[in-house]
């Protein structure tokens, strides 16, 4: 869940205003983090899992064109995304209405685009505004792909993750190599912005409070499991966790356990789950209710497969 002005938006409508802000260089070998599924994700304060869903709708829409690209960093060719003709031009749409709103700075009405600096990028910009539409001087959220600020609910589960793996690596007063390529590897996944990791780094070498490394793998582990599956990214970041912390398999398979009995939900899944359980308070689901479920599952981006496992974990509780 995103504060401020941003969470009155969609997640489509902050992607749209990224990729207008980060066009897809034509006609070069490179292209920025910005606008791989880890940038966009920091970017638009969504987790990395939940970002795939949304670049399809662009897609179907016609609205969105990928390509591989060298990523400054990467070590191999990663995907990029960025905008077509008809994408830019209902991106540009919104952006003008966006930046024509009336805000309340000092006191005083002024239009928003008016306050944005050179260069400044819209969601930055957007960042300032709260619900009530005042500006702030200071960003009332932060993405981790900026070094400063504090990160949205979303970002802040990744931020917690990262702080927790330095901690861990920085116990013996030193990060040896295969921690800083765990490390590395967690970063890009969650698109954190390089002096943010420093400063978390530096914190976490102060204070020196390691948790235990099957704690900080279970995090990780309930992190995964947020929508119910372990998807593909995931699963090569778990391996490098469990040969970086000498997890054997059979500790993973413990600790997986034990994840999925009390997994991380999202705002979403929250929020359908609580409506699932008062429909199924009579012990029975009607057909105006199913029909209600579907039209929530469509507008929380629920797939049907969660739907089928959350109402088994609540039938099972119920026996």
């Amino acid at each position: 869940m995103v504060d401020g002005y941003l969470g009155t938006m969609t997640t489509e409508e902050r992607m749209l205003l990224h990729l207008f802000d980060n066009p897809l260089p034509e006609g070069h070998w490179e292209a920025p983090s910005a606008i791989t599924q880890a940038g966009i994700s920091a970017a638009v304060h969504v987790q990395r899992k939940h970002v795939p869903r949304t670049l399809k709708r662009l897609e179907n829409r016609s609205e969105l064109i990928t390509g591989q690209r060298h990523v400054p960093g990467a070590r191999q060719r990663r995907r990029v995304y960025g905008l077509t003709p008809s994408g830019r031009e209902r991106a540009g749409q919104l952006r003008e209405k966006v930046l024509s709103i009336i805000v309340i700075k000092n006191g005083e009405k002024v239009v928003l685009g008016t306050l944005r600096a050179g260069g400044q990028m819209t969601l930055d910009l957007l960042s300032h505004v709260d619900e009530g539409l005042v500006f702030y001087d200071e960003p009332v959220i932060s993405p981790v792909s900026n070094p400063e600020g504090v990160a949205s609910l979303d970002a802040q589960a990744g931020e917690s993750l990262v702080r927790r793996i330095l901690a861990r690596a920085w116990e013996d007063g030193k990060i040896t190599k295969d921690e800083q390529h765990l490390i590395s590897e967690v970063v890009d996944f969650v698109g954190m912005h390089p002096d943010r990791v420093r400063r978390l780094s530096d914190e976490a070498r102060r204070s020196q409070n390691a948790p235990p490394p099957e704690d900080v793998y279970l995090d990780m582990l309930r992190q995964a499991l947020i929508d119910g599956e372990i998807i593909e990214d995931e699963i090569a970041l778990l391996t490098t966790m469990r040969e970086a912390f000498g997890i054997d398999m059979k500790t993973h398979d413990e600790l997986l356990k034990e994840a999925r009995k009390d997994p991380i939900l999202d705002d979403a899944t929250m929020t359908y789950k609580a409506t699932l359980i008062t429909a199924l308070e009579d012990g029975m689901i009607t057909s105006d209710e199913a029909a209600m479920l579907t039209t929530l599952r469509e507008n929380l981006g629920i797939t049907d497969s969660r739907h089928a496992t959350l109402l088994a974990e609540l039938l099972d509780r119920d026996d």
